[in-house]
């Protein structure tokens, strides 16, 4: 599945997942910074906006990175987020979609559909076809503390994914992803990495693929 919002996603599927988590999140008030003298690499983050201050010192993917993994793999990068108190699994993060897409019925059992506000957008190649949203949310998101607040397509379908994180949602976050290390990494200088789910990913990588042999048996 690929799409655009114009934007791009991966079909596969899963049921949705949520779990109510604590109330220790950062909510972005007032003013917090990260400080290590292993790095050099200095961000500042208020309820408005990052400010970044980034020397000759870049991401990097270490080999250790890959310990734990199954390999070699074809997997994409999946991991859980933080949604007010409720911690949601079976998100794809997916670079090449310029949007961010959320599932309806997300919303409803985290009880957040009043948020919801009328608003029209294309989604050119949504489940292999162009889709119309009539609906889209703003919410604040959480990745290992690092926080924003990230604008929603809402659809009221099976995407495979509960929430789809696109270009503008990596951007938001400064974030650099990589499917092959199955992580986030977040220029801090903490050196934050946020691990994907690779059993998750594997998963519904194989749910899809039966439906998929399933519907090619029903023609």
């Amino acid at each position: 599945m690929a799409f655009e919002a114009d934007g791009h996603g991966d079909e596969h599927d899963h049921s949705m997942v949520l779990e109510a988590v604590g109330a220790d999140m950062v909510q972005g008030k007032g003013l917090s910074s990260w400080t290590s003298a292993a790095k050099k690499t200095k961000v500042f983050v208020t309820h408005s906006k990052r400010l970044r201050e980034v020397t000759e010192d870049g991401i990097t993917f270490l080999e250790e990175d890959v310990d734990g993994l199954v390999l070699p793999h074809n997997d994409a990068l999946v991991i859980s987020l933080n949604i007010l108190d409720f911690k949601i699994k079976c998100v794809l993060v997916d670079p090449r979609s310029s949007t961010n897409i959320i599932q309806l019925i997300v919303l409803e059992q985290a009880k957040l559909t009043g948020s919801i506000v009328p608003a029209t957008k294309l989604l050119v190649g949504f489940n292999l076809a162009n889709v119309t949203t009539q609906r889209e949310i703003l919410l604040p998101t959480n990745a290992e503390r690092v926080m924003t607040t990230t604008l929603f397509e809402v659809v009221d379908s099976d995407m495979g994914y509960n929430i789809i994180l696109g270009r503008q949602w990596l951007h938001d976050m400064n974030v650099v992803p990589s499917t092959y290390y199955q992580l986030l990494n977040f220029p801090t200088l903490e050196g934050i990495k946020k691990r994907g789910d690779q059993p998750a990913a594997r998963e519904m990588n194989a749910v899809s693929i039966s439906r998929s042999k399933g519907k090619e048996h029903a023609l």
